[in-house]
Parts: structure tokens; sequence; C-alpha cells
């Protein structure tokens, strides 16, 4: 089939949204599928349009539920549009009711939706291939961030937490992530001069962030919105476990009894599940062990079977002519 998939971000964002639609398309084209990665639908015929987040993508959605009312739609909820603008959003509550088919990212996704919408739901969980573990540094723990520097992820959060950890700890926080916004940007400078274990990498390639990944003893998600965090997916395919602030997204991606969440916005929590994971093999242990179950969620073979089934069940349509 010809299939409009449409991000609201392009290749340059380097973000969540960019990295799923770049996976999904290669997965389709793998299937036999022709594939057009778009920001914005440039109105070309497509048997089936495929968009991620609900608001952002909305201008695209509507204009092909328009011109083509009866081919399938399938709509994605990646993240703000899932925990905050389907409850408030007239766009976005327009583009769940177009949409024949909602996918989110994680099982506890499905909550935020009537029961109409989660009779048309399918959980499709995000993935990343094996990252082979290296043996970490022995002279200091190795703790990192990921993500570009926004306010849905409290980037500062493990930052703070610093101030609490113990004069002997050897932990060290590495932050990798653009700042999108000045303000941003001077908050971390800031947080780098008064916080010595924490340090702001800025915007790096993929491939270094995974390299450094490969390296770490602990990944730290500490946002207050996620939709289905990709990079718990690669802390996990490297072998890497997580400590992850207890909301919707990441209890549906980590699991009901993760022993590693804090709660959002409590730096001494975090501070604590940090210090705990570097002096206390047991933890640390439950952590791993936790993670390698999850895991098997997230294999790249997984995610390409649930989003090629979700794209068969209209393949069977007679495409119109244009």
């Amino acid at each position: 089939m010809r299939i409009a998939l449409i991000t609201p971000y392009g290749r340059e964002h380097r973000n969540g949204n960019w990295h799923t639609a770049a996976r999904w398309a290669r997965f389709l084209r793998e299937a036999g599928h022709t594939v057009r990665v778009q920001q914005e639908w440039d109105g070309r015929p497509t048997d089936l349009m495929l968009a991620l987040h609900a608001r952002r993508s909305f201008i695209s959605i509507k204009a092909f539920a328009d011109r083509f009312p009866d081919r399938p739609l399938l709509l994605a909820l990646t993240g703000t549009d899932l925990y905050r603008d389907i409850h408030d959003n007239a766009d976005a509550q327009q583009a769940l009711e177009l949409a024949h088919r909602i996918i989110v990212l994680q099982e506890r996704g499905i909550d935020e939706l009537t029961p109409h919408q989660a009779a048309k739901t399918r959980v499709i969980y995000q993935s990343a291939p094996d990252i082979t573990h290296k043996p970490p540094t022995s002279d200091r723990f190795e703790v990192l961030v990921i993500g570009h520097l926004r306010e849905e992820k409290d980037p500062f959060r493990p930052a703070l937490a610093t101030a609490y950890l113990a004069d002997h700890s050897s932990i060290q926080v590495t932050h990798f992530g653009d700042a999108l916004s000045e303000a941003m940007a001077d908050t971390a400078l800031l947080a780098q001069s008064k916080l010595p274990r924490w340090h702001w990498a800025g915007a790096v390639p993929h491939k270094t962030v995974l390299k450094h990944l490969s390296r770490a003893h602990l990944m730290v998600i500490s946002s207050v919105m996620e939709g289905g965090a990709n990079v718990i997916c690669e802390a996990l395919a490297a072998d890497v476990p997580v400590l992850a602030s207890q909301m919707s997204g990441n209890i549906g991606m980590l699991g009901e009894d993760y022993p590693g969440y804090f709660p959002v916005g409590d730096e001494r929590h975090l501070a604590r599940l940090m210090s705990q994971a570097e002096s206390d093999p047991a933890f640390y242990a439950a952590l791993l062990s936790h993670a390698r179950i999850r895991r098997s969620l997230m294999r790249p073979e997984q995610e390409a079977s649930r989003l090629r089934q979700a794209v068969a069940e209209y393949e069977q349509r007679i495409t119109l002519p244009a």
C-alpha cells in the first residue's frame, strides 16, 4: 500500500517522534509498502495515513479524512497528546474520532481513553536493537540522562538529586540533549557550575549517546509526562537498568512492580535510589532482573510485527482511484 507517515518533527530535531517515524517507515518498507514520511501531508493520493501526535498532526489528519473518508487513518498517540491534549484540545479530540485505529506506545496509555476510543486501540511498544554492554569504568558510577531540555522532561531533577549524595559517592551524572530554549540553556550552565557531579553534554549524535549508554551503570528518566519513552527501550537494550519517575507512561513501559520508581519531582527520593543502586548489589540486581523481563516486549521484531499487523487489517480494503 501507499502510506503517508506524518510526523510533526523532521530529522533535524532528533527527538522521539522522529526516531519512531524513521523506524516505522523502515519496518513498513521491509513489508513491501511504499512509505512517504512527511511533516505535513502534501495531498498526494495515498491508501493509508499513519499520523504521529493527535494535535500536532491534526491539519494533515483532517485534510486526509475530508478527502478520503473511507480510507484507513491510523493515529499514534506519542506523549503530550495522550496525557494533555486529548483532554483539553478540540483538534486532538477530533483527531481521535476521525481515526479508524488508535495506537498507544505502552499498556497504561489506554487508561486515558474513553471506552469507545479504547475499543479501537492497539498497543505497540517501541523498540531498540541489542546494544553490547561494555564494562563500566571502575572509578565512578556513571548515570546517564537522555533527552532534550524541556519542561515535560523535568530535566534538572537528576541534577538537583546530586546535591543529596554522600561525599564518598562516586556517582557522576551526564545529561545528553539539546536545550530547546535559551532559558533552559542558561539553567543548565548554572546547574553545571554549582553541581560538580552533574554534566550537561548538550546535543550529540545518537551513536555517541548509545556508545556512552553501553558503558553506563544506570539511566534516569525524570519526566512528568511521557507517552512511552524510547530511551527506556535503548537502556534495556544495553542491559542498563533505569530509575524512573512514577508516572503512567513510565509505568506502562517498566511494569507496575518495577522497583526503581521515585515520585515525580522528588529529587531526594531519586538521590536515595541512586545511592542504593551504587552501594547495594541486591537492589541493583533486582533492577536489572525486572528490566530484562520487560526487554522482551521491546524488541524490534515485536514492534515490527505489531505495526505490520495494524496495517494489514486494512490491506484487503479496495483502494479507490484517487
